[in-house]
């Protein structure tokens, strides 16, 4: 096998994971350059006539915030790293075979040194046919990354498009895309309301019963600013609820402790005790064996006696 073919497989997937990021990048850049140019173009139209009303997302913290998202993107993460051992493993394979047919090359015929230099070009064909299946364009990798974004990316979407229609904006972006934003006013950003409506689509779904169900519309018919307010005093309220749970812990803790100490205690006087009341024991049993005088003098009372 010749170098260039070696490094050629080492670096494989390190260049189509940059091919495919750079060919995406530039498309996703492409078409976000063509869309800001036409918005602009209607921005300032629409700016001779009336002021344009614009907001913007942040999509990788509407992304952030979705635990159903989270949770499968960590379980998408443990599956690349599996892969990447699938071909650590298929790599050290490889290399141990060529080092074996370097070793041995002297003692092997043409024959066999051809049959076993066929062999792991297969085995390397295989590992790169693996490194394109899994990270290559299109691959394992993308489809599942595409499958794991595109649910929320289209229910963000539906959601924009409501608050659009209800709030009358003209123009919304997406501050996480590719295309800088220099500047976003904070009174802009919409995120917050994407990822509310996110939450009562979740928490509709989760509702078991009626009066869960009245309190989500409650809370639905509530602004920004109002629900904010309400959701900061049940947050105060379970942080005081948690801080009476610690309180209690510790009193139960400290409560419990001082029980296992006395309770120590007492099983310490009960065992000296009992050790006490078994040493008076043997030595009565000894001296009326005539193993010697009995503790407390009783031996010397006896010979008086005897006298």
């Amino acid at each position: 096998m010749d170098g260039k073919h070696t490094s050629l497989l080492g670096s494989n997937f390190n260049v189509w994971h940059d091919f495919f990021k750079v060919t995406t990048t530039i498309m996703k850049t492409t078409k976000f350059i063509f869309f800001s140019l036409a918005i602009l173009c209607f921005s300032l139209s629409a700016e001779a006539q009336r002021g344009a009303r614009i907001g913007y997302i942040d999509m990788e913290y509407i992304l952030e915030s979705v635990p159903e998202y989270q949770e499968a993107s960590t379980q998408l993460e443990g599956k690349v790293q599996r892969w990447k051992k699938d071909l650590e493993k298929m790599n050290n394979e490889i290399e141990q075979m060529k080092l074996d047919l370097s070793n041995e090359q002297v003692l092997l015929t043409k024959e066999l040194i051809e049959e076993r230099d066929e062999e792991i070009k297969i085995l390397e064909e295989e590992m790169i046919k693996y490194q394109q299946d899994r990270f290559g364009p299109n691959g394992d990798l993308d489809i599942q990354r595409r499958q794991l974004v595109q649910p929320i990316q289209d229910q963000v979407f539906n959601i924009v498009q409501e608050i659009a229609e209800a709030k009358k904006y003209d123009f919304i972006f997406d501050k996480s895309a590719d295309v800088v934003m220099l500047f976003a006013a904070k009174r802009n950003d919409i995120s917050e309301q994407v990822l509310r409506s996110i939450n009562r689509a979740a928490k509709r779904e989760e509702a078991t019963n009626r009066r869960e169900k009245r309190e989500i519309e409650k809370r639905e018919e509530l602004s920004v600013s109002e629900e904010k307010e309400v959701t900061e005093r049940e947050k105060a309220i379970e942080e005081k609820k948690d801080e009476r749970t610690r309180m209690m812990e510790e009193r139960r803790r400290v409560r419990d402790s001082v029980r296992a100490a006395k309770k120590a205690e007492f099983e310490e006087k009960r065992r000296r005790l009992l050790e006490e009341r078994q040493r008076r024991k043997d030595s009565i049993m000894k001296a009326r064996t005539g193993g010697g005088p009995p503790a407390g003098g009783e031996g010397e009372g006896d010979g008086e006696g005897g006298k």
